[in-house]
């Protein structure tokens, strides 16, 4: 299960332009790659403030504020990517999270 190639698939606004995706080796790398992005996005923000700290309702209310936000994982059973979407990515970024804090 960790290695399991994994697509971020994004659009930050209704404006089709901003679709974007990021590939990852894994989904724990995948679920990283979310909250950096949510990072960047808070010292860009606040770029007087050395250190940023949220918590997960706001991690949730960025994926949430997303035109849209899905994940592609690839499963070696099917050899094909399987869908999962914005609250699959929440559950997961939870998890995620949690055992980082342990």
């Amino acid at each position: 299960m960790a290695n399991r190639h994994t697509i971020i698939l994004m659009q930050t606004s209704q404006n089709r332009a901003t679709r974007t995706f990021m590939d990852y080796e894994s989904i724990s790398q995948a679920m990283d790659g979310i909250c950096g992005l949510y990072e960047r996005k808070l010292k860009e923000l606040n770029p007087a403030n050395r250190n940023v700290t949220y918590d997960i309702a706001d991690l949730y209310n960025f994926i949430d504020g997303l035109a849209d936000m899905s994940a592609l994982v690839y499963e070696h059973s099917l050899q094909a990517y399987l869908p999962y979407d914005r609250e699959w990515i929440k559950q997961r970024t939870f998890k995620h999270l949690k055992k980082l804090a342990h």
